[in-house]
């Protein structure tokens, strides 16, 4: 396989021994050990998509924030585990060890944390309806190892949310490295496996989770922002925008990482308003995945982006360039976030000379089914337990240690 290209046409062929099966919650458990599929990539539910005309024209409430009120009060978004904290999380990452369980068998069930499940509990309330963030500090990245890292750390997404598989290749849990890849191959590459510039955007997954293994040399700094904040703002100041951002004519690219039979792209607007629930603004968005059509735009098979549609992807950019709250990852600092309503970017980076290690965050997307307190999508899973994610056919999950 080609560095880069995470599942080709040869492999989607072969990815396990059965034939693609929807219903995702009876899945072989010879291949899905909780015999859950990850849901991954759909069109959405076209006749439920509100129209414009039903969009809030302003919105209030703690999703809306500015950085401003943050800035100068960690306190608000920044918690050091305690020492307590950090001796239960190593006893039970120890003991689920000594279980020999395999780490994509770890479940809330099994990896009990009787006080910081407590903590956790209410992070994902706020997660979810709140601010949508949070900065965990003093997680003992640097002492623990590879192994007992991943442990504890998918032990704490647990109580978050399900893990759903993060490429073609079935990764629950996910290396944000430089392996060499070729940033330019857009319409290949997959971004966070290069240095390259992140810009503004939503991961397939309802939370995002990154912890910090190794710091780069310089660059690699973490910026987000609430897309409430940023829909008002659009409203006042680009009107025009917003309304081209709520239409169902952006087509989004999904790098060859496609089960049989289904078509190499999804269209769908970058805003929607919930389908029920409480009727919240969401955004589902990464410029990366609609620059990279051209292979399908030139032969036809989908319409090039507008001029329209460009300004309006440069205005969201600059948006939300102007209100983002900077951070910086430390190792052992974990930030979780909502891909709901966070946009989260990342700036390009330098690895320090070999042989110190590169720059290396591990990432969890966690999914939040609308039966358990998550958004009312206008998806076809919005229901299921590993709604989100990329699923081609009936790849295995798997949850390596390093990237490859």
């Amino acid at each position: 396989m080609a560095p880069g290209i995470l599942v080709d046409d040869q492999q989607a062929a072969a990815t396990g021994p059965l034939p693609l099966q929807k219903n995702n919650h009876d899945a072989p458990r010879s291949i899905f050990p909780d015999g859950i599929r990850t849901s991954g990539q759909h069109p959405p539910l076209y006749d439920t998509l509100k129209p414009y005309s039903e969009f809030p024209k302003e919105i209030t409430g703690p999703t809306v924030w500015q950085r401003e009120d943050y800035i100068d009060h960690p306190e608000r978004w920044v918690h050091p585990f305690t020492d307590d904290e950090v001796q239960e999380l190593s006893a039970t990452a120890d003991a689920f060890i000594a279980s020999g369980t395999p780490l994509t068998g770890i479940t809330k069930e099994n990896f009990p944390l009787d006080k910081l499940g407590k903590v956790l509990t209410v992070l994902r309330h706020d997660l979810l309806n709140g601010k949508g963030f949070i900065l965990f500090k003093r997680f003992p990245a640097d002492v623990w190892g590879p192994h007992k890292n991943a442990v504890a750390y998918m032990g704490l997404g647990t109580y978050l949310g399900y893990f759903v598989s993060q490429n073609g290749r079935g990764h629950v849990l996910g290396h944000v490295k430089d392996v060499g890849d070729d940033p330019t191959q857009i319409h290949t590459v997959r971004i966070y496996r290069t240095t390259a510039r992140q810009f503004f955007h939503a991961d397939d997954g309802d939370i995002v989770g990154l912890l910090c293994v190794h710091r780069a040399q310089e660059g690699g700094e973490s910026d987000i922002v609430s897309v409430h904040n940023v829909w008002n703002v659009l409203q006042r100041e680009h009107p025009d925008v917003a309304e081209t951002l709520a239409r169902p004519v952006w087509y989004f690219d999904r790098k060859g990482e496609v089960s049989d039979g289904e078509e190499p792209w999804v269209r769908q607007p970058v805003v929607y308003v919930e389908n029920g629930g409480k009727g919240r603004l969401y955004c589902k968005w990464d410029p990366y995945y609609v620059k990279s059509l051209t292979r399908f735009s030139d032969a036809g098979l989908v319409p090039p982006l507008s001029e329209e549609q460009t300004h309006a992807l440069e205005t969201l950019e600059a948006v939300c360039n102007r209100l983002a709250l900077h951070m910086v990852l430390e190792v052992g600092d974990i930030q979780f976030l909502s891909n709901a309503h966070l946009l989260h970017a990342r700036t390009e980076y330098k690895d320090f000379a070999p042989p110190a290690p590169r720059r290396h965050l591990l990432r969890l997307w966690l999914a939040t089914p609308e039966s358990e307190g998550g958004w009312a999508l206008p998806m076809p899973d919005s229901n299921e337990k590993k709604r989100g994610g990329i699923q081609v056919n009936n790849t295995a999950p798997s949850a390596p240690l390093d990237a490859e």
